[in-house]
Protein backbone atom coordinates (compact mmCIF):
# COMPACT_ATOMS: atom_id res chain seq x y z
CA UNK A 1 0.00 0.00 0.00
CA UNK A 2 0.74 3.32 -0.75
CA UNK A 3 0.22 6.93 -0.59
CA UNK A 4 -1.88 7.42 -3.44
CA UNK A 5 -4.71 10.80 -4.43
CA UNK A 6 -6.71 7.93 -6.06
CA UNK A 7 -9.66 7.03 -4.00
CA UNK A 8 -9.31 3.71 -2.09
CA UNK A 9 -11.83 1.56 -0.89
CA UNK A 10 -11.72 -1.70 1.20
CA UNK A 11 -13.13 -4.64 1.07
CA UNK A 12 -14.25 -7.50 3.07
CA UNK A 13 -15.01 -10.55 1.85
CA UNK A 14 -12.54 -10.34 -1.15
CA UNK A 15 -12.06 -13.76 -1.97
CA UNK A 16 -15.49 -14.80 -2.10
CA UNK A 17 -17.87 -14.17 -5.33
CA UNK A 18 -18.68 -11.01 -5.08
CA UNK A 19 -16.33 -9.40 -3.19
CA UNK A 20 -13.51 -10.79 -5.85
CA UNK A 21 -16.35 -9.16 -8.43
CA UNK A 22 -15.92 -5.81 -6.38
CA UNK A 23 -12.03 -6.07 -6.43
CA UNK A 24 -11.62 -6.33 -9.93
CA UNK A 25 -14.59 -3.62 -10.55
CA UNK A 26 -12.94 -0.75 -8.14
CA UNK A 27 -9.78 -1.62 -9.75
CA UNK A 28 -10.97 -1.39 -13.44
CA UNK A 29 -12.69 2.35 -12.19
CA UNK A 30 -9.33 3.34 -10.97
CA UNK A 31 -9.28 2.85 -7.17
CA UNK A 32 -6.59 1.49 -4.76
CA UNK A 33 -8.31 -1.54 -3.22
CA UNK A 34 -7.23 -3.12 -0.10
CA UNK A 35 -8.79 -6.48 -0.72
CA UNK A 36 -9.35 -8.45 2.76
CA UNK A 37 -10.34 -12.06 3.56
CA UNK A 38 -9.48 -14.43 5.86
CA UNK A 39 -8.47 -16.81 3.18
CA UNK A 40 -5.63 -16.38 1.54
CA UNK A 41 -6.06 -13.96 -0.96
CA UNK A 42 -5.60 -13.30 -5.12
CA UNK A 43 -2.67 -13.03 -6.50
CA UNK A 44 -1.51 -9.30 -6.43
CA UNK A 45 -2.33 -7.13 -9.54
CA UNK A 46 -2.09 -3.58 -10.16
CA UNK A 47 -3.96 -1.19 -7.80
CA UNK A 48 -5.13 -4.37 -5.27
CA UNK A 49 -3.17 -4.94 -2.46
CA UNK A 50 -3.80 -7.96 -0.02
CA UNK A 51 -3.85 -7.94 3.86
CA UNK A 52 -4.91 -11.15 5.62
CA UNK A 53 -7.58 -10.80 8.67
CA UNK A 54 -10.55 -12.07 10.12
CA UNK A 55 -12.96 -8.79 10.77
CA UNK A 56 -15.03 -10.95 13.08
CA UNK A 57 -11.93 -10.55 15.21
CA UNK A 58 -11.29 -7.62 16.96
CA UNK A 59 -7.53 -7.62 17.54
CA UNK A 60 -7.47 -7.97 13.37
CA UNK A 61 -9.66 -4.99 12.63
CA UNK A 62 -7.08 -3.59 15.01
CA UNK A 63 -4.35 -4.46 13.28
CA UNK A 64 -5.54 -3.55 9.64
CA UNK A 65 -7.13 -0.06 10.56
CA UNK A 66 -3.34 0.64 11.88
CA UNK A 67 -1.19 -0.64 9.04
CA UNK A 68 -3.92 1.62 7.03
CA UNK A 69 -3.22 4.58 9.01
CA UNK A 70 0.64 4.14 9.42
CA UNK A 71 1.14 4.31 5.62
CA UNK A 72 -1.32 7.22 5.66
CA UNK A 73 -3.51 5.59 2.80
CA UNK A 74 -6.97 7.45 2.83
CA UNK A 75 -9.77 5.44 2.90
CA UNK A 76 -13.04 6.80 0.55
CA UNK A 77 -14.87 3.30 0.90
CA UNK A 78 -15.69 0.22 3.52
CA UNK A 79 -17.16 -2.37 1.67
CA UNK A 80 -18.58 -4.56 4.26
CA UNK A 81 -18.87 -7.74 2.32
CA UNK A 82 -17.70 -10.53 4.41
CA UNK A 83 -20.40 -13.54 5.63
CA UNK A 84 -20.92 -16.65 5.75
CA UNK A 85 -24.18 -19.27 5.21
CA UNK A 86 -25.56 -21.64 7.83
CA UNK A 87 -28.16 -24.24 5.75
CA UNK A 88 -29.47 -25.54 9.29
CA UNK A 89 -33.56 -25.69 10.95
CA UNK A 90 -32.78 -23.30 13.74
CA UNK A 91 -33.54 -26.56 16.24
CA UNK A 92 -30.29 -28.20 14.78
CA UNK A 93 -28.23 -25.11 14.77
CA UNK A 94 -25.58 -25.00 17.64
CA UNK A 95 -25.44 -21.87 19.94
CA UNK A 96 -21.66 -21.70 18.38
CA UNK A 97 -22.82 -22.26 15.00
CA UNK A 98 -25.18 -19.14 15.72
CA UNK A 99 -22.21 -17.04 17.37
CA UNK A 100 -19.69 -18.04 14.67
CA UNK A 101 -22.54 -16.59 11.96
CA UNK A 102 -23.61 -13.43 13.82
CA UNK A 103 -19.67 -12.65 14.24
CA UNK A 104 -18.38 -12.89 10.35
CA UNK A 105 -22.05 -11.21 9.18
CA UNK A 106 -22.62 -8.71 11.63
CA UNK A 107 -20.29 -8.28 14.45
CA UNK A 108 -17.18 -7.85 11.62
CA UNK A 109 -19.09 -4.79 10.38
CA UNK A 110 -19.50 -3.20 13.83
CA UNK A 111 -15.96 -3.60 14.02
CA UNK A 112 -14.82 -2.44 10.78
CA UNK A 113 -16.84 0.77 11.17
CA UNK A 114 -15.93 1.30 14.85
CA UNK A 115 -12.18 1.60 13.80
CA UNK A 116 -12.24 2.92 10.20
CA UNK A 117 -14.72 5.53 11.10
CA UNK A 118 -11.59 8.23 11.61
CA UNK A 119 -10.38 7.24 8.14
CA UNK A 120 -13.62 7.65 6.59
CA UNK A 121 -14.42 10.80 8.21
CA UNK A 122 -11.99 12.07 7.21
CA UNK A 123 -11.96 11.41 3.05
CA UNK A 124 -15.64 11.96 3.50
CA UNK A 125 -16.10 8.53 2.75
CA UNK A 126 -19.28 5.90 2.62
CA UNK A 127 -19.73 2.53 3.66
CA UNK A 128 -21.53 0.03 1.76
CA UNK A 129 -22.92 -3.52 3.61
CA UNK A 130 -23.74 -6.26 1.16
CA UNK A 131 -26.81 -7.39 3.09
CA UNK A 132 -29.34 -10.50 1.48
CA UNK A 133 -32.97 -10.57 0.21
CA UNK A 134 -32.86 -12.68 3.43
CA UNK A 135 -33.51 -9.76 5.31
CA UNK A 136 -36.62 -8.93 3.68
CA UNK A 137 -38.45 -12.25 3.24
CA UNK A 138 -36.75 -15.80 3.80
CA UNK A 139 -36.49 -19.74 3.48
CA UNK A 140 -36.87 -22.45 5.96
CA UNK A 141 -33.31 -23.83 7.33
CA UNK A 142 -31.39 -20.65 7.00
CA UNK A 143 -32.34 -18.53 9.94
CA UNK A 144 -29.11 -17.85 11.29
CA UNK A 145 -28.23 -16.39 8.27
CA UNK A 146 -31.11 -14.24 7.80
CA UNK A 147 -31.22 -13.06 11.03
CA UNK A 148 -27.97 -11.65 10.82
CA UNK A 149 -28.67 -10.13 7.38
CA UNK A 150 -31.35 -8.84 8.68
CA UNK A 151 -29.80 -7.19 11.87
CA UNK A 152 -27.31 -5.83 9.49
CA UNK A 153 -30.66 -3.91 7.57
CA UNK A 154 -31.14 -2.07 10.84
CA UNK A 155 -27.29 -1.24 11.96
CA UNK A 156 -26.72 0.39 7.96
CA UNK A 157 -29.77 2.71 8.73
CA UNK A 158 -28.49 3.42 12.44
CA UNK A 159 -25.12 4.24 11.08
CA UNK A 160 -26.52 6.66 8.54
CA UNK A 161 -28.14 8.62 11.48
CA UNK A 162 -25.13 8.58 13.63
CA UNK A 163 -22.39 8.98 11.00
CA UNK A 164 -24.57 11.78 8.63
CA UNK A 165 -23.32 14.78 10.41
CA UNK A 166 -20.04 13.49 10.04
CA UNK A 167 -20.15 13.50 6.30
CA UNK A 168 -19.75 9.50 6.08
CA UNK A 169 -22.66 7.90 3.83
CA UNK A 170 -24.06 4.12 4.77
CA UNK A 171 -26.19 2.10 2.50
CA UNK A 172 -26.83 -1.81 1.70
CA UNK A 173 -27.05 -3.73 -1.15
CA UNK A 174 -29.22 -6.57 -0.87
CA UNK A 175 -28.45 -9.14 -3.85
CA UNK A 176 -30.73 -12.28 -4.49
CA UNK A 177 -29.42 -15.84 -6.24
CA UNK A 178 -25.81 -14.97 -7.31
CA UNK A 179 -24.02 -17.27 -8.65
CA UNK A 180 -20.88 -17.48 -6.61
CA UNK A 181 -19.30 -20.55 -4.60
CA UNK A 182 -21.35 -19.83 -1.79
CA UNK A 183 -24.64 -20.06 -3.34
CA UNK A 184 -23.55 -23.27 -5.20
CA UNK A 185 -22.57 -24.87 -2.20
CA UNK A 186 -25.83 -24.72 -0.47
CA UNK A 187 -27.69 -25.99 -3.56
CA UNK A 188 -24.90 -28.59 -3.96
CA UNK A 189 -27.03 -30.00 -0.15
CA UNK A 190 -30.39 -29.97 -1.65
CA UNK A 191 -31.59 -33.91 -3.27
CA UNK A 192 -32.75 -34.06 -6.79
CA UNK A 193 -30.79 -33.35 -10.16
CA UNK A 194 -27.50 -31.56 -11.19
CA UNK A 195 -26.20 -28.32 -9.50
CA UNK A 196 -26.79 -26.50 -13.04
CA UNK A 197 -30.20 -27.76 -13.36
CA UNK A 198 -30.96 -26.43 -9.82
CA UNK A 199 -29.08 -22.85 -10.80
CA UNK A 200 -31.49 -22.86 -13.96
CA UNK A 201 -34.44 -23.94 -12.01
CA UNK A 202 -33.82 -21.35 -9.11
CA UNK A 203 -32.97 -18.48 -11.70
CA UNK A 204 -36.29 -19.44 -13.74
CA UNK A 205 -38.76 -18.67 -10.79
CA UNK A 206 -37.90 -14.68 -10.81
CA UNK A 207 -38.90 -12.09 -13.45
CA UNK A 208 -35.69 -11.91 -15.47
CA UNK A 209 -35.74 -15.94 -15.16
CA UNK A 210 -32.05 -16.21 -14.14
CA UNK A 211 -29.46 -16.25 -11.42
CA UNK A 212 -27.72 -13.26 -10.89
CA UNK A 213 -23.80 -12.34 -11.70
CA UNK A 214 -21.31 -11.27 -9.58
CA UNK A 215 -20.19 -8.50 -11.19
CA UNK A 216 -23.78 -7.38 -11.41
CA UNK A 217 -23.73 -6.88 -7.15
CA UNK A 218 -20.22 -5.41 -7.86
CA UNK A 219 -21.84 -2.38 -10.36
CA UNK A 220 -24.30 -1.43 -7.24
CA UNK A 221 -21.53 -1.58 -4.75
CA UNK A 222 -19.53 1.01 -6.87
CA UNK A 223 -22.31 3.12 -7.48
CA UNK A 224 -23.35 3.31 -3.92
CA UNK A 225 -19.69 3.55 -2.78
CA UNK A 226 -18.89 6.43 -5.52
CA UNK A 227 -20.07 10.10 -3.53
CA UNK A 228 -20.03 11.52 -7.08
CA UNK A 229 -22.54 9.17 -8.22
CA UNK A 230 -24.76 8.88 -5.30
CA UNK A 231 -23.85 11.60 -2.77
CA UNK A 232 -27.11 12.51 -1.66
CA UNK A 233 -27.68 8.52 -1.17
CA UNK A 234 -27.56 7.28 2.61
CA UNK A 235 -29.79 5.12 4.99
CA UNK A 236 -31.25 2.71 1.81
CA UNK A 237 -30.99 -0.85 1.45
CA UNK A 238 -30.58 -1.52 -2.50
CA UNK A 239 -31.89 -4.56 -3.47
CA UNK A 240 -30.37 -6.39 -6.60
CA UNK A 241 -32.25 -9.64 -7.33
CA UNK A 242 -34.02 -10.18 -11.03
CA UNK A 243 -37.04 -9.01 -9.45
CA UNK A 244 -37.67 -11.90 -7.23
CA UNK A 245 -39.14 -10.18 -3.91
CA UNK A 246 -41.62 -8.62 -6.18
CA UNK A 247 -43.41 -12.21 -6.87
CA UNK A 248 -45.90 -13.45 -4.54
CA UNK A 249 -45.13 -16.97 -3.22
CA UNK A 250 -48.42 -17.60 -4.18
CA UNK A 251 -48.01 -17.15 -7.63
Amino acid sequence: MSSSLKRVALITGASGGIGQAAVQLFAAAKWEVIAVDRREGPQPTEGVSFLQADVSVSEDVIRVFAQIAAQEVRLDSLVNNAAIQLSKPILETSVAEWDDVMASNLRSVYLTAKHGFELLRAARGSIVNVSSVHALATSASIAAYAASKGGLLALTRAMAIEFGREGVRVNAVLPGAVDTPMLRDGLSRLEGGSLEHKLQALGARSPVGRVGRPEEIAQAILFLADSGRSSFITGQALTVDGGATTKLSTE
